[in-house]
């Protein structure tokens, strides 16, 4: 069993630290109702703990050395000060916590102000993070030895799990719960908490997380997301890395799960949709784009990974775009989250 601290400050956002526990929570009683034993056994700490311990719905661990430590968004947004605010006693004790469980066998995963908390502990130096678009002057300002990319939704980096804004918590776990207790839970966890519409974005980023447990695995899909136009295959990644194709092969499916067709199928899934999302290119397009001269090829794969075509994914996006709360979502967006 997978032994799990999540971090919760007095000020954490109450929404981040529940999804954390609910979808722990699902994936224990999926494992449980398939004949399994639980996958996770889990410690609240932090100045926080105690407002969440109704919360959880099985007995608290009582780990020191957790393998997984999770830092959901702490509500650190709501200070006008952060440098201030995470000068704080409690800011510091958790920072004694983060340092005491950083180990060769932990892994720290964190969204949104949990990242800026995390990056105050000085152990992101030199790495890799995501965090919420509005973060992102501050947290150049005080840690600018941490490299941000916020284009990514999650982004993995050695022994660091990052997300961007609150909500990203969700994505952050399901990928989490498909590294730890296997896709099929995880699909699991989907099904059952995360709404139809966002379904089409589980199995790439599932994926993607899968493949930061192994460094090449990683280097692999980092060099093929700007090539999936140019018709890449299995053996150019390969050799990208410098690796047989018998090598990969073994790496790939050891890390994600996947052959490492599937594997480059889901780079030019994820690819496809997020131009299918962001812009108007046709589909065919779009296909072309991500290295397909059949357009029904990647049609019939989105459906088989989401269950969405292109037409359905960019309905999707209209009627968020003219749904009249969007505006005020977005101008409470930076009180809400973090």
């Amino acid at each position: 069993m997978l032994s799990v601290s999540i971090l919760a400050l007095e000020t954490a956002l109450a929404t981040s630290v529940s999804i954390t526990i609910d979808v722990l929570a699902m994936a224990n009683h999926i494992c449980v109702a398939a004949g399994r034993p639980p996958a996770f056994e889990v410690r609240l700490v932090g100045s926080g703990a105690h407002l969440f311990h109704p919360f959880l719905a099985f007995p608290e661990a009582q780990h020191d050395l957790p393998d997984l430590f999770i830092i959901p968004a702490q509500g650190l947004s709501k200070s006008e000060d952060y440098a201030a605010r995470l000068a704080q006693p409690d800011a510091e004790e958790a920072r004694q916590l983060i340092h005491a469980a950083a180990g060769p066998r932990t892994r720290i995963a964190s969204s949104c102000t949990g990242t800026l908390l995390l990056a105050s502990t000085g152990l992101l130096d030199g790495h890799r993070a995501t965090t919420a678009w509005w973060l992102i002057s501050v947290f150049n300002e005080l840690y600018p030895a941490v490299t941000l990319d916020t284009a990514e939704l999650v982004l993995a980096d050695r022994m660091f799990i990052t997300a961007g804004a609150a909500m990203a918590q969700m994505d952050l776990m399901v990928g989490l719960i498909a590294q730890y207790a296997g896709a099929e839970i995880a699909e699991g966890c989907a099904q059952r908490m995360i709404l139809d519409e966002r379904r089409s974005q589980i199995p790439y980023m599932a994926v993607g997380l899968l493949a930061s447990s192994s460094e090449s695995v990683a280097k692999a899909a980092a060099w093929a997301r700007p090539r999936l136009g140019d018709g890449i295959g299995v053996n150019d990644i390969a050799a990208a890395v410098g690796q047989s194709a018998r090598t990969f092969h073994r790496r790939v499916g050891a890390a994600t799960g996947l052959s490492p067709i599937q594997f480059l199928q889901q780079l030019r899934v994820e690819k496809a949709v997020t131009l299918i999302e962001t812009t108007t290119l046709p589909f065919e397009e779009v296909a072309y784009r991500v290295g397909y001269s059949d357009p029904s090829t990647l049609r019939e794969l989105m459906r088989r990974a989401g269950g969405l075509g292109p037409r359905e994914l960019r309905s999707r996006v209209r009627r968020r775009s003219r749904s009249p709360a969007m505006a005020s979502i977005s101008h409470a967006a930076r009180d809400q989250h973090g």
